[in-house]
């Protein structure tokens, strides 16, 4: 089915739901993520305790940003002009209280549940090859019950955005899901991490075919959710039930499924990355705020290449203001 009929009339925001936490952003070798046990190009979880640890033993100085993998769409998202919305949990601390303010500043609107428990964070551990390597303290985010996800709070949702790490609590992301259905809103689901892929393998399947409008994913994602690294058999595999697939391939572009046809769409820029942080998410966030306003596919895919490719050329996932404003004037050619 054509993606554009199924948007719901009169809607153009984009919610993001996932975990709230805040990126501490350092630079190592690799030497040091296998000192410290890193799965290189992943996302494993910690302890506080783990992170802070690992913190003492980096020479330089870490950068310290709002993140997390919806909340950064969602951000482009209303960076290009769209209206966004969060969903997630944070503290009530120093953390939480960044983490609101950002997201004021940034023109998101904070559906943010609170807690006392810590706001959680990410240490990435950038190498010079620009891969960024993750270890995850959910802290308060992890206490987001199903029960606190309903229907209401995506009533004036377009489309809806889950990260799939939420698939780490299953109980959580089924809510979500049957959630955003109830309210009418187009599911869009990002695959996060080959291990998220990997260990959720026995449902993820199932749930895509289900609940999902819009699947995107990575070559390493996509391996673990197809079984293969062809390009051609990896996308007919993940769009066979979705109505919109997306196979990111970093330098080489990506390609995009719809309606048993696939487009592809060159990288922006010349392939050079400083950090890979956040590639995907802003990627995301032209991809989909291009899809809400009804641009061309053609379109919204160089929307996405430029966002993913702006993102790439700083450490942490935010795209200072005199490149969104190269951005948006693209968007306005």
């Amino acid at each position: 089915m054509d993606i554009y009929d199924k948007l719901p009339a009169g809607r153009q925001q984009v919610t993001g739901v996932g975990s709230a936490l805040v990126d501490i952003l350092a630079r190592a070798d690799d030497a040091f993520l296998e000192q410290v046990g890193a799965l290189k190009g992943g996302m494993t979880y910690v302890d506080i305790n783990f992170i802070n640890a690992t913190l003492a033993k980096i020479p330089a100085p870490p950068q310290v940003v709002p993140g997390g993998s919806a909340c950064n769409t969602v951000v482009g998202i209303s960076r290009l002009g769209g209206r966004a919305c969060f969903i997630g949990k944070c503290g009530n601390g120093a953390m939480g209280r960044l983490f609101c303010d950002d997201l004021e500043k940034q023109g998101v609107r904070a559906g943010l549940l609170r807690t006392d428990a810590p706001t959680g964070r990410v240490l990435s551990i950038i190498t010079p090859d620009a891969q960024r390597s993750m270890f995850t303290f959910l802290g308060a985010s992890a206490a987001t019950a199903p029960h606190e996800i309903v229907p209401e709070q995506f009533a004036d949702s377009a489309i809806v955005h889950i990260e799939g790490y939420l698939l780490f609590n299953r109980d959580l992301m089924m809510a979500t899901l049957a959630a955003a259905r109830a309210a009418g809103a187009l599911i869009s689901l990002d695959l996060a991490s080959f291990n998220v892929v990997a260990e959720a393998r026995d449902v993820l399947p199932d749930l895509v075919a289900r609940y999902v409008d819009i699947l995107l994913a990575n070559e390493d994602e996509a391996e673990a959710f197809t079984g293969t690294r062809d390009p051609a058999r990896a996308m007919q595999d993940l769009s066979r039930h979705v109505d919109l697939a997306v196979l990111k391939r970093g330098a080489r572009g990506s390609l995009i499924a719809h309606r048993n046809e696939v487009l592809r769409v060159a990288a922006a820029g010349n392939g050079d990355a400083v950090d890979t942080t956040g590639a995907g998410d802003l990627y995301a966030a032209g991809l989909l705020h291009g899809l809400v306003r009804r641009m061309p596919l053609v379109q919204c895919g160089a929307l996405a290449a430029a966002c993913g490719y702006e993102v790439c050329q700083v450490v942490g996932a935010g795209i200072p203001d005199n490149r969104w404003q190269v951005i948006q004037r693209q968007m306005e050619v």
